[in-house]
């Protein structure tokens, strides 16, 4: 018997002893090890997560709803539970879809609810805490309701920490699904109403990208169009390239169609959404088209305000300053996280610019938009910050002049390169810096209101005041919130508003149609 025999045995031995194996595994193994062997949470790996291919992406336009899940929600009602970004709520309008369309009905009546999803945040640990608390405040619930299905998703179970203490201490919970497979919802509730086992379904790959999605979006007014998906920036401090993958972006016509579909129901207003939004286009091989080219297509069609978010100053290119200054429904208020005032932080959170290029971002923006408002983010406490470079800052913060900004302590999440860092800034000095911080931003929020006082603004009006049913709310071209009395058949309008009462966050106005002033 020569070698090439010998292995067509050895071959045909294996295969019949897999045959005999397959026989004696019952269906039920066989799943539990498809799973295990598929969808095993992995623990992010920013060494791994670095040597990412360029693999091609994969678009898909066949969503549907299985047929035998079409009717499978009717009577019952779904409940959930949105925690972080912009992006999180825009899952939550995918998932909200998707199960309207298998026949559910949404409620905010928590004993309602025969499906609960929390859909979570990783970037903080109060945000994570917050979940876990929500966890076990669920656990009475489901001992009443056995066939209550609660799911976690989002971000944090990207984590496989998470995971494992989901699986160790609240095994009342029957679905965890990660940000790459939303679209298999209607598969994965199948799973956990007719299965006896916990479904862990978390896929480690990048994502491909599903069009067509079914969105049951709050309101008729304000929209929320994902543009891409994913990060490739990797600062030091932050989970999101692990938990949302590479920079992935959807094609230009793809966007372009939902939001001529907007404007033919009414919306007034898009905001394109990304993790590094004006990254768009910079994964394409085919065609050079990037944020500039796509904002300056939307100039065209009719729809009143186009905004965007969230910026990384690295990517603010001059093409897009070019075509944000055209002006008209592209507008100039621009969220531009700067994260710290020192180079020197910089250099450590990984951001790829400095104090002076921040700067001169800054300015060149300033020139082609005199007018324009900028908001930042900012992390105070980085781990072993100085006074000095807290104050640069301080000084940035000044000089810049924003006009408002999200301000958070330094929060370690596990699997990035700062956790790792050892800190010799007490927490207490942390939480003066914050408070300092939040002082000068609060004076330079309060200053830049005033400006509007007597001012007549355009206001985009949402609803009813959060406050006061009797008075309506909206927002300015800039972001400016403003209460104000008028008629009801004023919502979902853009309406003129003189400004009466101005206030660190707010403003307080008559509408021009209808001298009412709130008081």
């Amino acid at each position: 018997m020569n070698e090439e025999q010998r292995k067509q045995q050895a071959q045909i031995r294996n295969e019949e002893t897999n045959i005999e194996r397959i026989k004696n595994t019952s269906s039920e193994e066989f799943i539990a090890k498809y799973f295990q062997m598929e969808y095993e949470p992995q623990s992010p790996d920013i060494k791994k997560a670095r040597k990412r291919r360029k693999e091609d992406i994969q678009f898909h336009y066949d969503f549907s709803i299985p047929e035998d899940m079409q009717r499978i929600g009717e009577g019952k009602k779904y409940l959930i539970r949105t925690y972080g970004c912009q992006m999180n709520e825009h899952d939550t309008e995918v998932m909200a879809g998707i199960l309207s369309e298998m026949g559910y009905e949404s409620t905010n009546v928590t004993e309602e609810a025969d499906i609960i999803l929390l859909n979570t945040c990783a970037i903080r640990e109060n945000a994570e805490n917050k979940v876990f608390g929500e966890i076990g405040h669920l656990k009475p619930l489901k001992l009443e309701n056995p066939d209550l299905i609660i799911g976690v998703c989002g971000c944090m179970s990207q984590e496989e920490s998470v995971v494992n203490r989901i699986l160790e201490k609240h095994q009342h919970i029957d679905l965890i699904f990660g940000t790459h497979n939303i679209h298999r919802l209607p598969h994965l509730v199948k799973e956990a109403l007719f299965g006896k086992e916990m479904i862990v379904e978390v896929w480690s790959k990048e994502g491909d990208i599903i069009e067509n999605l079914p969105k049951a979006r709050k309101g008729k007014t304000k929209a929320w169009v994902n543009i891409m998906y994913g990060c490739d920036k990797f600062c030091t401090y932050c989970i999101v390239p692990m938990t949302r993958g590479k920079e992935r972006s959807r094609r230009p016509q793809d966007i372009i169609q939902e939001v001529r579909h907007l404007v033919a129901q009414g919306y007034k207003e898009v905001t394109f959404l990304g993790q590094n939004v004006n990254a768009y286009g910079k994964d394409f091989d085919d065609i050079e088209y990037g944020l500039g080219d796509l904002m300056d297509d939307v100039h065209k069609i009719d729809i009143p305000r186009v905004r965007f978010t969230t910026s990384h100053p690295r990517d603010f290119d001059d093409r897009l300053i070019e075509v944000l200054a055209q002006g008209g429904n592209l507008l100039d208020h621009i969220h531009l996280p700067v994260q710290s005032g020192s180079s020197e932080i910089l250099k450590k959170m990984n951001r790829k610019y400095t104090r002076e290029d921040y700067l001169e971002l800054v300015r060149k923006i300033r020139k082609a938009m005199p007018n324009a408002t900028l908001t930042t983010d900012i992390i105070v406490g980085f781990p072993n910050e100085t006074e000095e470079q807290f104050e640069e800052t301080m000084t940035l913060v000044e000089e810049v002049g924003f006009e408002a900004a999200y301000t958070f302590i330094y929060s370690p999440r596990e699997g990035t390169p700062a956790a790792r860092k050892q800190d010799d800034v007490p927490e207490e000095v942390k939480k003066q810096r914050l408070y300092r911080l939040n002082e000068l931003v609060n004076k330079q929020s309060a200053a830049s209101m005033q400006t509007y006082q007597g001012e007549t603004v355009k206001v985009l009006v949402e609803g009813e005041s959060k406050k006061d049913p009797d008075v309506l709310a909206g927002y300015t071209e800039r972001n400016k919130l403003v209460n104000f009395k008028g008629p009801k058949s004023a919502i979902g309008h853009i309406v003129e508003v003189e400004i009466t009462e101005t206030k660190t966050w707010s403003l307080n106005g008559v509408m021009v149609e209808n001298k009412v002033e709130v008081k």
